[in-house]
């Protein structure tokens, strides 16, 4: 049996909170962490926008049933099956996003937040990498690299970047670790001048964590 790849037009989904207009300042990007759909992941982020913000929350192209009863439904930017294909068309996917929203807008005049949770951090990593989002900060938020943030992004790409990283201290996916400041540790050194922020909470955006990131921009 030989395997074959076929590229094919997909319709891709996306909310927004506010609007870019002359006023705008801070754009931000947020993407969802796996088995969540961008319609209630943006629901975080509904009260920080004023007239000079504005927020996107893409939705990774593929979905899935999340219980036996097939009633919650979650989205995915890519499983370990061919993920090098899936990891092409996500990049496409944000990339034609990010030129479609700063279309007619120059990023130089716009201070451009790239936020990802859980999954969702992988994938900003992998975004940022590709070098077509131009981001002044960079939050990966619950993210886990077991093999580094190295195989994900050139700490080139950094050199320039606010880079954050925010977990919840009671997060399972971290607290199950055998040395977490081990964990961190390396995080900083493959990144030198990551900003580390713990909070008291599992494996969730904080509000309180997050108002103090957005106060910063």
């Amino acid at each position: 049996m030989i395997e074959h790849h076929l590229s094919v037009k997909r319709t891709a989904r996306y909310y927004t909170i506010g609007a870019l207009t002359d006023r705008t300042k801070n754009v931000w990007f947020c993407l969802h962490g796996f088995g969540q759909l961008a319609q209630y992941f943006g629901r975080k982020f509904t009260g920080l926008p004023d007239d000079q913000t504005f927020i996107i929350v893409p939705e990774g192209l593929s979905r899935l049933y999340l219980d036996n009863d097939y009633q919650r439904i979650g989205a995915s930017w890519l499983t370990r099956e061919d993920r090098e294909c899936e990891i092409s068309d996500f990049l496409a996917y944000l990339n034609s996003l990010y030129d479609l929203i700063l279309d007619g807008h120059s990023d130089d005049d716009l201070h451009v937040t790239l936020l990802g949770f859980s999954q969702g951090a992988a994938t900003a990593c992998r975004w940022l990498n590709d070098g077509h989002i131009q981001a002044n900060r960079l939050i990966l938020w619950a993210g886990y690299f077991p093999n580094g943030l190295r195989e994900l992004i050139d700490p080139a790409k950094l050199a320039n970047v606010d880079a954050h990283y925010v977990y919840g201290r009671q997060d399972q996916y971290i607290a199950q670790l055998d040395n977490v400041d081990q964990y961190l540790y390396q995080l900083q050194i493959d990144a030198p001048g990551l900003k580390i922020t713990p909070f008291n909470g599992g494996h969730q955006v904080n509000p309180d964590v997050l108002t103090e990131l957005v106060t910063a921009s």
